[in-house]
């Protein structure tokens, strides 16, 4: 079990975010356990392939992340500022990452264990080898997570969307207790189960928690036991296995003769690829019809209950809604 006090000022303080440095290196771990995510699979498959044809370097990140051990250092996925930063701002704050932190990450991940060559090299030489991993995440990010990003964020936004509905109609007990069901909060004290048979006593850094949904962690939840910036709990996102609803197969699926008839054939594509939430931009790019004309079958589909919209910030997003997927996937 894992414990730590989460009091009323450290609620205050607390918010969500998520990270596409973070998913990154969250793929970079499944491919290494690549039957973990079963929700994931679709991706696990088509990275593979991908990789398969042309291998992508990561002589510096695997070793760090994939060791062997509970943890891998942190300061390659620091505490995001805002809700979703961008990648490049990300990887300017790990390049810029001073080196008494490096060093004292390297020290409480692999203790007196043997040292990889890429961790040596950074106790070493901070600036230039954190420069390198850098550039290796990059890489790695821009071919197999940037085609995949648009979708992932939606699902992401809308989870931090739900999230704050479940804080306004029953507050903080409410909030907490959906995240995960290995996870409770009671009394100011929040616990995670976990296969560890050792008990864990987090101390939180200042400035409360960062909860983070993510798409690559699920199903698992997760905190740092101890770092150098704030404290950020992952837990699986909401609807993360419509990431991988793929547009051709969706939309064959949503082809079926009686939906097509119903709806016609814009509205039945469109309703299909609403399995995953998207934006009106999205949904037009991927169905080769003007925004315009999105945003006017939208409005159709939102006022017969087949899709539901909700704010994120200045976005706006859609997904079908419990009846629209009834009409997807028809019981059978």
């Amino acid at each position: 079990m894992i414990r730590f006090e989460i009091g009323v000022a450290d609620l205050a303080a607390s918010r969500f975010a998520f990270s596409p440095l973070d998913e990154t290196v969250m793929a970079i771990r499944l491919l290494a356990e690549p039957g973990k995510s079963a929700v994931n699979a679709p991706w696990v498959r088509w990275a593979q392939a991908e990789l398969a044809r042309r291998p992508q370097p990561l002589a510096r990140v695997w070793p760090l992340v994939i060791n062997g051990l509970p943890y891998y250092p942190e300061f390659l996925i620091p505490a995001p500022p805002v809700r979703c930063p961008a990648l490049g701002t990300e990887l300017d704050r790990l390049r810029a990452t001073p080196a008494e932190a490096v060093r004292g990450s390297l020290g409480r991940v692999f203790g007196g264990t043997p040292w990889p060559a890429s961790a040596v090299e950074l106790a070493a030489r901070p600036r230039p080898a954190l420069a390198a991993i850098a550039d290796e995440l990059a890489g790695f990010h821009d071919r197999l997570i940037a085609p995949h990003w648009q979708r992932m964020r939606a699902v992401l936004d809308a989870d931090v969307a739900y999230r704050g509905g479940l804080l306004a109609d029953g507050g903080a007990r409410a909030l907490l207790h959906d995240l995960h069901s290995d996870l409770r909060w009671d009394d100011g004290v929040l616990t995670i189960s976990e296969p560890d048979p050792q008990f864990h006593e987090v101390t939180l850094e200042p400035g409360g928690v960062v909860f983070m949904p993510s798409v690559f962690g699920w199903p698992d939840v997760s905190v740092r036991k101890q770092t150098s910036t704030r404290t950020t709990l992952h837990y699986p996102a909401r609807g993360a296995a419509t990431v991988w609803y793929a547009d051709g197969g969706a939309a064959r699926d949503a082809g079926a003769a009686a939906t097509v008839e119903l709806l016609g054939t814009v509205r039945a594509r469109l309703l299909s690829a609403l399995r995953s939430p998207a934006t009106t931009t999205a949904l037009a790019r991927a169905l080769g019809v003007t925004p315009g004309a999105v945003s006017q079958h939208l409005g159709v589909l939102h006022r017969a209950g087949l899709a539901g919209r909700t704010r994120a910030g200045r976005t706006v997003l859609y997904q079908a809604t419990d009846l629209g997927l009834v009409l997807l996937d028809p019981p059978r």
